[in-house]
């Protein structure tokens, strides 16, 4: 496989970066049709700051078209007038092996997303569970090899974790997130594949910072600056990263590793505190 080279990576450092093999995703996506912001549910949203439906339309679009051109399938669900999120379709549920854990969100606004969320996984042949417990999908669910790594603090609640561990027979691992602009893990953790991570320290409590040290000691990590534009918020394919067009450091850092990142421009998504990885769900069979 072909690693592309940017001016600053020198075939020296190329041939010391692992080889990364692209894996085929399947993901489902929702066009911004409504996107607005109207509320404030998190520190990115300003009702106060004018935004531009079919800018984001635009850039949601070209994110579209570059997973099309990877190869990826993609899966739409229709988008509803009066949810400007649902966009963020991360937050629609967590699915793995064809189970769809449905998601129950903390801010009424959001709440309907879930029930709309979940017809869609019925209608398309999805083994739907109804959850009890709050929590916000795969904004707060990674999976990472055999591993769920599962945030609280903000959005999902803890006893979630007890939740989806027990649907899944899998290890879930609890992290704390601290910081309130970091308020779902996809955008204090980024999954690059089955083993290696990138993340923001300051996102996390002390505790979670222990947990992720010891398990991924590899892992990158990423500017402050890189997070404060959601660089971290990105979707992989073990080789593929796409990213945010801004974060240069985190783009370096990924060549370095042997990965290929590729930037998008989500800037007007990002007014309602979403990127990359919060418009795209990954769909396990």
């Amino acid at each position: 496989m072909t690693i592309d080279l940017d001016p600053t990576t020198t075939p020296a450092t190329a041939a010391l970066a692992p080889v990364r093999t692209a894996v085929k995703r399947t993901v489902l996506m929702c066009k911004p049709d409504y996107f607005t912001v109207v509320y404030r549910i998190n520190p990115w949203m300003d009702p106060a700051i004018p935004t531009d439906t079919s800018l984001a339309v635009a850039q949601w679009q070209t994110l579209y078209d570059t997973y099309v051109g990877l190869g990826f399938d993609v899966h739409l669900i229709d988008p509803i007038d009066g949810l400007p999120d649902m966009v963020y379709a991360a937050n629609g549920g967590f699915v793995i092996d064809n189970i769809a854990y449905g998601a129950a969100f903390t801010y009424p606004e959001r709440q309907p997303e879930g029930p709309a969320y979940m017809d869609w996984f019925r209608a398309n042949g999805f083994d739907v569970r109804v959850p009890v417990e709050i929590n916000e999908g795969e904004g707060d669910f990674l999976l990472v090899g055999d591993v769920i790594l599962a945030g609280t603090g903000f959005r999902s609640a803890s006893n979630s974790h007890e939740e989806v561990s027990a649907i899944y027979g899998r290890p879930v691992i609890t992290l704390n997130l601290v910081n309130p602009s970091f308020y779902h893990l996809d955008t204090a953790i980024a999954v690059l594949d089955d083993t290696n991570i990138a993340y923001l320290p300051s996102a996390f409590d002390e505790p979670s910072l222990a947990v992720l040290r010891e398990r991924y000691p590899d892992a990158i990590i990423v500017t402050e600056e890189d997070a404060a534009i959601l660089g971290l918020n990105s979707y992989s394919d073990g080789y593929n990263v796409v990213i945010a067009a801004r974060a240069k450091d985190f783009e370096g850092q990924l060549r370095e590793r042997g990965y290929n990142p590729i930037g998008v421009d989500l800037s007007e998504l990002l007014l309602g505190g979403g990127g990359v990885k919060c418009c795209t769900l990954e769909l396990r069979r």
